[in-house]
């Protein structure tokens, strides 16, 4: 398997992890529920499968946000949490440049650059969670406390009610 530079953060930090693959189909719009469908073709529950969302600022600053398959993002939560006026996310063709991944492969690790990252505290009631491993059709199998290390993230609720 070929190491991605997620994994690549997650060795040299002697983090544990494993690898799950999935047959990707190309299909990555949010709106129709790409981490979702991404935890059904797994067989894993889609509450602990983790979207990767880069948002940007009023101020053009950067924030990354990872959220449960099963929730939207809170924008006021993700605006307090980051302490932004307002924020919206990047669009799709800006992604690579700005991270180095492509929509549907976005890691909350192992970016061009590292931002500000922001992690629902949900995570932290599953004994492993799932995110990105950088390329389409791999997730990241580890423990949430272990993410929020390695992506020097902050745990907050950024959950949409309702």
């Amino acid at each position: 398997m070929k190491k991605t530079n997620a994994m690549r953060i997650l060795d040299s930090a002697k983090i544990k992890y494993d690898v799950l693959s999935y047959d990707d189909d190309g299909e990555h719009e949010l709106s129709r529920g790409a981490a979702e469908r991404i935890a059904e073709k797994l067989g894993i529950n889609p509450a602990a499968c983790f979207k990767t969302i880069v948002m940007r600022s009023e101020s053009k600053q950067i924030f990354v946000f990872c959220q449960s398959a099963l929730h939207e993002i809170n924008l006021k939560k993700a605006r307090q949490a980051c302490g932004a006026k307002e924020i919206s996310p990047v669009k799709s063709d800006e992604l690579l440049s700005l991270t180095g991944y492509v929509r549907g492969g976005c890691s909350p690790l192992g970016m061009k650059r590292k931002f500000p990252t922001f992690i629902d505290s949900s995570a932290l009631s599953f004994e492993k969670i799932y995110v990105s491993a950088g390329v389409r059709g791999e997730q990241l199998v580890l423990s949430p406390g272990d993410l929020v290390k390695a992506a020097d993230a902050t745990a907050c609720d950024l959950v949409l009610e309702g």
